[in-house]
């Protein structure tokens, strides 16, 4: 009975169609998630004048989304661990398009708050899964770069949420802008047939069959058959799908570090995405030139995201995360003075890069540091305290703007969380300096036997 390495066949493996369509399907999910954040930032001061709302009110009501992904990202990233990530990817796009289109047809802030929390707990869930499973498909030299360019479909949203909200809301209202978030439902049989289960857990599950399948066109090389036993390299001390997890094997200090870091890039990323054009407005520029500004700002965070994706495989992730967060703190603190128009939309995409980019790739770090068993969990988790950062942060704007303050202390007030990330990202110790509990106890065992 001959044995393949699952783990040492992906991380080998040459780029194939068949990443292509890991890479390609996950996009398009998270492309949704991106334009549910920028439609935040286009329908927000229409909902203010439609219903009467002041800034703080209005603040709250973007959180309602926020709140409910939090609580999506804790269920649905340990869910995925124990059911598979397939399933629960087509589950939580249900739950976010179905619910967002709904939101729609809401006619007062309370039916739109609820709406808006039960598509929050869609959104949230799906984007640890779309991490995990792009990230467990990737060839090791890849990794980063594939998982930043799937991920570059969040920044892609938030273009078309800028450009659709500037074509369309003048002649249908903000309304249109929700209706549009229902085309995934449309998309549910083609990812149920074209995305493949994670390989982990069909291995796990003694699923060897699809496992084989999908095993031989990652490499059509290999030569399988029924009685080829496929090991998962990673799993020598079994570790159940529990948030404990993540606080053993040396990994206390390093979690917490990157719930920080979630927590405060996080609050920055919706404090902008919720709040830029209304921030603009109050700088003294209209609407349409506000709804660009949050175009520059996507765009910057799709250069900004596949260019760190780029850099972190020839570097590592912990110096380009440090990088992109300084360089958005310093952009976004240069937002509150007069400029020439052509360099507060350069300063508003380095934003953007800083913001989304930032939170893109630490994504990727988290999805490389956790094994394979608790991945789901770790990026869930990190994930789920970091939503918690994203209720605070369009509340907290909402409340700066209310008491008026020069715009210039806004903007500094949005720039100093990405300080605390850089901070937070450089205190963590790489996986390849820490105690590897695994081969200790590996290299204890080949000990006893000898």
């Amino acid at each position: 009975m001959n044995t393949v390495n699952v783990n040492e066949v992906i991380d080998k493996a040459k780029f194939t169609p068949f990443h292509f369509k890991v890479v390609f399907w996950c996009l398009i999910i998270i492309l949704f998630d991106g334009y549910d954040l920028a439609i935040n930032g286009v329908t927000l001061p229409l909902l203010m004048q439609d219903w009467g709302l002041s800034a703080v009110q209005a603040g709250m009501l973007a959180s309602t989304a926020l709140a409910g992904m939090m609580f999506g990202a804790m269920m649905f990233g340990t869910l995925a661990d124990k059911i598979g990530r397939k399933k629960v990817i087509m589950i939580c796009v249900l739950l976010f398009s179905g619910f967002t289109f709904a939101g729609g047809f809401a006619s007062n802030p309370t039916e739109f708050g609820v709406l808006r929390f039960l598509a929050g707990l869609g959104i949230g869930g799906v984007m640890p899964n779309l991490v995990a499973l792009t990230s467990e498909y990737a060839p090791a030299r890849l990794r980063a770069t594939l998982v930043t360019t799937m991920f570059s479909g969040y920044a892609v949203g938030g273009v078309m949420a800028a450009l659709l909200g500037a074509w369309f809301t003048p002649d249908f209202g903000w309304q249109i802008m929700f209706f549009i978030a229902g085309v995934p439902l449309l998309l549910l049989p083609l990812i149920w047939k074209f995305l493949p289960e994670s390989l982990t857990f069909l291995v796990k599950a003694q699923k060897h069959d699809n496992a084989r399948q999908i095993m031989q066109r990652l490499d059509d090389q290999l030569s399988l058959n029924a009685q080829t036993q496929l090991v998962l390299s990673e799993i020598k001390i079994a570790e159940p799908a529990f948030v404990s997890s993540l606080f053993k094997q040396g990994r206390t200090a390093n979690t917490l570090l990157f719930w920080l870091a979630f927590f405060m890039c996080l609050l920055t990323l919706y404090a902008l995405g919720s709040w830029l054009p209304k921030l603009m407005m109050a700088a003294g520029y209209s609407l349409g030139n506000s709804l660009m500004f949050l175009l520059a700002m996507n765009i910057g965070a799709v250069i900004g995201t596949v260019g760190g994706g780029i850099l972190a495989d020839k570097f590592h992730l912990k110096p380009v995360i440090i990088t992109l967060c300084l360089s958005g703190a310093v952009a976004l603190s240069l937002l509150g003075f007069k400029s020439p128009q052509p360099v507060i939309y350069f300063l508003v995409a380095v934003a953007g890069a800083s913001a989304i980019g930032g939170q893109i790739l630490l994504y990727s770090y988290v999805a490389q540091y956790y094994p394979l068993t608790v991945r789901s969990t770790g990026i869930g988790w990190a994930s789920a305290v970091g939503r918690s950062g994203a209720i605070v942060g369009p509340i907290l704007i909402g409340m700066l703007l209310g008491m008026e303050l020069p715009h210039q202390l806004n903007f500094m007030a949005v720039g100093l969380p990405v300080v605390i990330v850089a901070i937070a990202v450089s205190l963590i110790v790489r996986k390849d300096r820490a105690v590897d509990v695994d081969s200790v106890t590996e290299q204890k065992l080949k000990a006893v036997k000898a």
